[in-house]
């Protein structure tokens, strides 16, 4: 157990903790000072004593090194001095007995420090509203689904990735066709014209994003995408005070298959509509490979709101950047058994009664 691999941002005007705000501050809940992130880093010993995550580094150090990934550590909160049990990839969390933001620096330094980090930008009045938004013209939507209390439950949480650059090179063969029609005095005639189609080419990718956390919904993560890239900063444990952050167990190698199907529907996708003056195009065959890859580390900042509905879990994402609402949402029987009775109904009037009763309802 140790004190020393825990960061813990404090006020140093009262000593509060202090929290990461969406307008790029450290805020004192107690006494409302604000603090720009790098004027505190240089109280803290987590100076940067790397450039952070490096592919190459982290297979000869840390890839066969499975128990610094999979061990249950205990830390002690540097506030009130509970301690405090971490899983693999909690890397910043609250202690639950004083409330203190805490940032297990260890597993955030060296070759498991992230190269960069997008800031949470979304607030958590404009986080409520983009929900409401969400469930907003839903009229089949149980109306108890969501309840302040429930909004209450959100939480913003750093979530790891992997962003990859690569070049794709390869052929993919098509089989087109030209067909022409004409007529003379006697007959109509139609002429088809068979082609098979070679398309060489390259194609370069930068910043595939890929979930490197297993606990995570890769669907779920997917669609919260897309993120703007050009607000990634160099990572400062700053950024994560007040939020919760996991450091990554699924590395670099077992990411890329994911990586390159992305890539590669892209690259098919462009290939594919490179091919034009034929009247019919099908795929025939296919060689495109992968090269060139590298990757860097970075988190990415997301709210996840877990809601259970009649004894089902239903789990939303919200893009801690731009606002974005992504998840499954539940049907009221009730309202569904009115909307059809609605469309059944033949009178005009009896389905626009129908329909406001179902949005009142």
């Amino acid at each position: 157990m140790n004190s020393n691999d825990i960061i813990s941002y404090k006020c140093p005007s009262c000593a509060s903790p202090l929290v990461y705000g969406v307008d790029g501050k450290l805020t004192c809940s107690s006494c409302g000072n604000t603090y720009e992130p790098e004027a505190l880093q240089v109280l803290e010993r987590s100076e940067v004593e790397s450039e952070g995550f490096d592919w190459g580094d982290y297979t000869k150090k840390f890839e066969n090194e499975k128990e610094v990934l999979e061990n249950t550590s205990i830390y002690i909160c540097r506030s009130c001095g509970a301690a405090i049990e971490a899983d693999e990839t909690l890397a910043a969390t609250h202690c639950p007995y004083c409330d203190n933001e805490i940032i297990l620096s260890d597993r955030l330094t060296g070759g498991l420090k992230p190269n960069a980090v997008i800031p949470f930008k979304i607030s958590e009045k404009t986080l409520e509203d983009s929900v409401k938004n969400y469930f907003k013209n839903k009229p089949l939507l149980p109306s108890n689904f969501i309840t302040t209390q429930k909004m209450s439950k959100i939480k913003g949480i750093y979530v790891p990735f992997w962003l990859f650059d690569s070049q794709i090179d390869g052929q993919m063969f098509f089989n087109g066709s030209k067909t022409r029609f004409y007529s003379d005095s006697s007959y109509n005639s139609t002429e088809t014209k068979h082609y098979i189609i070679e398309n060489d080419g390259k194609m370069k990718f930068s910043k595939i994003p890929v979930d490197a956390s297993v606990k995570m919904d890769n669907d779920l993560m997917d669609a919260v995408e897309p993120y703007d890239y050009s607000e990634l900063v160099d990572f400062n444990p700053a950024y994560l005070s007040g939020f919760f952050a996991d450091r990554f167990d699924e590395d670099p190698g077992m990411s890329i298959p994911r990586a390159e199907t992305r890539m590669n529907e892209s690259a098919e996708a462009v290939f594919r509509n490179s091919v034009t003056g034929f009247d019919s195009l099908t795929l025939k065959s296919k060689n495109l490979k992968l090269t060139d890859s590298t990757v860097k580390y970075v988190l990415l900042p997301v709210y996840l709101l877990n809601l259970k509905y009649m004894g089902k879990n239903y789990r939303f994402a919200i893009n801690g950047q731009t606002g974005k609402v992504v998840g499954e949402l539940p049907i009221s029987k009730f309202k569904k058994l009115l909307y059809y009775l609605a469309i059944t109904l033949c009178g005009a009037g009896v389905i626009w009664s129908v329909l406001s009763l179902i949005h009142i309802l």
